[in-house]
C-alpha cells in the first residue's frame, strides 16, 4: 500500500504531464483536469481494483468518466501507472492518436466507455452496476439438498465508479440515471461529483444554481458524502464509506479547486477549455515542481 505522500507525488506528476500534453496539443481542458489529479491518483494507486496485465479482467472495477473533456487527467494517470507509454501523452488530440479530446472506448484498452454529450455517463455506469449486481445475485443461487434453488445475499465486491462534473448536473439524463440507481438499490455504484463550481462560461451558481446539492441527491435516495477532493486521505476515506453502504448508491461531492497547483489557473473558469501557451506552460511547470 503506497503512503499518502507517495500518492500525492503521483498527483503532482500527473499535473505536470497534464500541462505538457495540453500545451503540446494547443487545446484541451486544464482546469478540471488539474483539479481532479488527486482523485485519479487515489483511484489508480489505492482504490480501484484492476489487473495491470489484463484490462478486461472480469473481476475489475469499472471507471466511467462521464465528463470526458477532462480526459488529460485520465491519460496522464494511465501513463503514471505504467499502463500506457508516457511519451504517447504528447500525441493528445492529434490525428490517428489513441488519445483524443474525449475518451474513445475502441482506441485504448483501459477505457470503459466512449464519452461525448455530457450527462450520459451516469446512466452508463448505472447500467453496468445493475448488470454486475444482477450477475452477483444469479451466481449466488445454489441448490439445496432438495434440489430447489435458494438465494444467498449477493456479494458486491465489484464497484462501478463514475466521475461527473458539477456543471454536468444541469443535464436531465443525470437525474434519470439517479432515479434508476436508487430504484434498483445499486450499492455497488459510487458517483464522484467534481464540485469545482465552474463550467464552460462561468460559475455554476450563476449559470444554473445547483445548491442545496447534498439535499437533492439525498431526496433521490442516495447516500451523500462530502469530502475535500484535493486531500488524498479524504478521498480514500470517502470511497471506503461509500463501499460500506450496500443497499443504496452513493454520491461523493468532492470539493475541488479547478486549476489546482497552478496559481494563475486556480478558480478561474476561463481555464476550463483554454490551453496554456509556451510561457504559461513554463510558469505552470515551475509551480508544480
Amino acid at each position: 500500500m503506497p503512503t499518502i505522500k507517495v500518492i500525492e507525488q503521483h498527483a503532482t506528476n500527473i499535473r505536470r504531464n497534464i500541462i505538457r500534453m495540453i500545451a503540446a496539443a494547443g487545446s484541451g481542458h486544464p482546469a478540471g483536469s488539474l483539479g481532479l489529479a488527486d482523485i485519479f491518483a487515489a483511484l489508480y494507486f489505492e482504490i480501484l481494483k484492476f489487473n495491470p496485465q489484463n484490462p478486461d479482467d472480469p473481476d475489475r472495477d469499472i471507471l466511467v468518466v462521464s465528463n470526458g473533456h477532462v480526459c488529460p487527467v485520465l491519460y496522464a494517470t494511465l501513463a503514471e501507472a505504467g499502463l500506457i507509454p508516457e511519451e504517447e501523452l504528447m500525441t493528445l488530440r492529434q490525428f490517428n492518436s489513441r488519445l483524443q479530446g474525449h475518451p474513445h472506448r475502441a482506441a485504448l484498452p483501459w477505457l470503459e466507455t466512449t464519452s461525448g454529450p455530457l450527462g450520459e455517463g451516469l446512466s452508463q455506469a448505472a447500467g453496468a452496476a445493475w448488470v454486475i449486481a444482477s450477475a452477483a445475485k444469479q451466481s449466488s443461487a445454489t441448490e439445496n439438498d432438495s434440489g430447489l434453488l435458494r438465494l444467498s445475499t449477493p456479494r458486491n465486491d465489484r464497484y462501478v465508479y463514475c466521475i461527473t462534473g458539477d456543471g454536468e448536473l444541469d443535464e436531465g439524463n443525470i437525474w434519470e440515471g439517479a432515479m434508476f440507481a436508487a430504484k434498483y438499490r445499486l450499492g455497488n455504484l459510487i458517483v464522484i461529483v467534481d464540485r469545482n463550481n465552474i463550467q464552460l462560461d462561468g460559475d455554476t451558481e450563476e449559470i444554473m444554481p445547483l445548491e442545496i446539492l447534498h439535499d437533492k441527491w439525498a431526496a433521490f435516495g442516495w447516500q451523500v458524502i462530502e469530502i475535500d477532493g484535493n486531500n488524498v486521505q479524504s478521498i480514500i476515506d470517502g470511497c471506503s464509506e461509500a463501499r460500506a453502504e450496500t443497499d443504496r448508491p452513493s454520491v461523493i461531492l468532492a470539493h475541488t479547486t479547478p486549476g489546482k497547483g497552478v496559481s494563475f489557473m486556480e478558480n478561474d473558469y476561463k481555464w476550463h477549455g483554454t490551453a496554456p501557451d509556451e510561457e504559461q506552460a513554463r510558469k505552470a511547470l515551475e509551480e508544480l515542481r
